[in-house]
């Protein structure tokens, strides 16, 4: 086990032998890191804390940090961390709340830019990508391989779909549809799939183009959302019916 002598592991934190801990970093008693960590150094992390393994955390970042809400009275909530993710200088992710489901979660195999903030009760999937000091507000869910740009606050209880991309600084206080392109530099709208993102991610030219019908149909045409929805639910595929129920399900309604 490397740990340097300043760092200060509490009583009763688990921490494998194959794990790195920087200088002058400080995990809590409840901590329980997997294996083969890497906190570089100044890296604290507190509270009912689980992070799987090979991840790596960067200076100044603060993990499991009490949430940013006065109701808060000091219960034991939890953050969950999945494996291989990379979390930048002077990220925070704050510990869940109550009344929140008591849970702060990120997936695997993320990369958080420097100064992102999760907030409490937050759920984020696995393959994002949060930019430079992307905010998340509490019960915010980002769907796998979604990516918000840099500054960019989302709203409280707002989701962003799969596949979506967000622009930088792209202030978003509804659900942000699956695939799309969102951004504030054509006032918060969205306009259109994520093509380079998706291409990326391998889908086929097939794929694409039954997703650009479906966002025609939604943006383009002159059919509101209901009627929209209904001629999704007949193209084939299942990336139309995901696109269609993300809509139906959403509470805070959808960027279009």
């Amino acid at each position: 086990m490397s740990i340097h002598p300043s760092a200060v592991i509490a009583p009763g934190a688990v921490v494998p032998a194959s794990c790195t801990i920087g200088p002058f970093s400080t995990i809590g008693p409840d901590v329980v890191l997997g294996e083969s960590c890497t906190l570089i150094s100044h890296v604290v992390v507190d509270g009912h804390t689980r992070i799987g393994a090979r991840n790596v955390i960067h200076p100044f970042a603060a993990i499991g940090v009490a949430p940013q809400d006065l109701k808060y009275r000091g219960e034991p909530t939890k953050v969950e961390i999945g494996d291989e993710n990379t979390i930048r200088e002077s990220v925070t992710i704050s510990r869940g709340t109550v009344k929140g489901g008591g849970i702060t979660r990120l997936g695997s195999g993320c990369l958080l830019m420097a100064y992102v903030h999760i907030g409490h009760d937050s759920q984020v999937g696995s393959h994002c990508l949060l930019a430079n000091a992307a905010t998340l507000a509490g019960h915010v869910v980002i769907e796998d391989y979604a990516s918000v740009g840099a500054f960019s606050p989302v709203h409280q209880f707002c989701t962003v779909g799969k596949y979506a991309f967000i622009g930088g600084g792209t202030i978003v206080t509804q659900d942000v549809l699956p695939f799309s392109l969102t951004s504030s530099k054509r006032e918060n709208k969205a306009f259109g799939i994520n093509k380079v993102g998706l291409t990326r991610r391998g889908f086929s030219p097939e794929r694409l183009q039954l997703l650009q019908k479906a966002f025609r149909l939604l943006l383009a045409s002159k059919m509101n959302t209901s009627q929209a929805v209904e001629k999704i639910r007949e193209l084939e595929g299942d990336d139309a019916a995901m696109l269609a129920a993300f809509i139906e399900r959403s509470r805070r309604g959808v960027i279009r």
